[in-house]
């Protein structure tokens, strides 16, 4: 029996050591943190391959190819189609169950495919440890058949996040999301990421301001997640938030490197080594914002995208028990 695994992100290099699959299929996207990519690179990613794309623009730039293989010119769904079984493995965090959804909602289109097509999900991330025991899979439940519940979630998850206000991903937490169990708790890690009625901060923000009464290093506020108790974001886009806490106009942060002002994004080595000399405080604000007295977006600009919501200080949507409109 011929298998093809379908995986998100940290899960390639394991799984393809496995010798679960003939072939593993990693994806890399981040919805959680930009505007989403146009509809139209999402789908040439997934069709058959072009020269117009650039690399790491198509799904066989990820996949290690015998030479000359000509498979990887094909598009997904064709590539998936000689294999008896499909399996999709993803894990609980944020940033799989969102790549699953968009997945899900491509496969759909395949009603072929779609007979084929089984669900792993992990309990937590996809990073193995090297003497995992992939045969008793302790860590994942057993394979899933993908059906109609399944697909119709998976499309209405995926819509609901890519509109342009989160009003439809408040509706969806109102419906059944069974099909997809780990659906529901990253939503609601996602809608905690909001800012917040009382302080214009999301819930990463504002734990970065708690541990600042105890650690004064990046450190401790990017690695210590299970105290942090925030799990939607990655070291980068951490760096973004704390940055955002410290470099604004009223910083809740002192601190945080100036030279990052000046440093270019994509020079992460550099932007690193500013953060680990860092050495950070609250500010009198920041004090303030953390006990409810002040409000952060009302003195410092907030530019950033939730999903398909762009959130500006003048359409600022809340969280907190309920959302709340600009």
């Amino acid at each position: 029996m011929r298998r093809l695994i379908l995986t998100g992100w940290g899960g390639g290099s394991e799984l393809a050591r496995s010798g679960l699959a003939e072939i593993v299929i990693p994806f890399h996207f981040q919805f959680a943190w930009g505007p989403l990519p146009p509809a139209e690179k999402l789908s040439a990613y997934l069709a058959a391959y072009t020269t117009d794309l650039g690399p790491a623009e198509h799904w066989s730039d990820w996949v290690r190819w015998p030479r000359g293989a000509k498979e990887r010119k094909l598009s997904l769904a064709e590539f998936c189609e000689p294999y008896d079984k499909v399996e999709l493995w993803f894990a609980a965090t944020v940033r799989d169950q969102l790549q699953l959804v968009w997945l899900l909602d491509h496969l759909s289109n395949y009603p072929a495919l779609a007979q084929k097509l089984g669900l792993r999900l992990l309990d937590s991330d996809l990073m193995f440890s090297p003497d995992y025991d992939f045969a008793k899979g302790e860590r994942h439940i057993p394979v899933g058949r993908v059906g109609a519940k399944e697909f119709e979630i998976a499309k209405l998850a995926w819509s609901a996040y890519r509109a342009p206000t989160p009003e439809a991903c408040i509706d969806l937490l109102h419906r059944d999301l069974s099909a997809l169990l780990m659906l529901r708790p990253a939503l609601l890690e996602l809608l905690a990421e909001l800012p917040s009625p009382l302080t214009g901060l999301g819930a990463t923000e504002t734990r970065f301001l708690e541990m600042l009464d105890w650690y004064v290093n990046t450190n401790a506020l990017f690695h210590l997640r299970s105290l942090r108790g925030t799990y939607v974001w990655g070291e980068v886009e951490l760096g973004y938030l704390l940055e955002g806490l410290a470099l604004g106009p009223k910083p809740a942060v002192a601190g945080l490197g100036e030279e990052l002002r000046t440093i270019d994004l994509g020079d992460l080595r550099g932007r690193h080594e500013v953060y680990l000399r860092s050495r950070l405080s609250l500010t009198e604000f920041g004090k303030a914002v953390l006990a409810h007295q002040e409000d952060f977006s009302r003195h410092n600009p907030i530019d950033r995208w939730w999903g398909g919501t762009h959130l500006t200080n003048e359409r600022l949507w809340r969280y907190g028990t309920v959302l709340t409109k600009p």
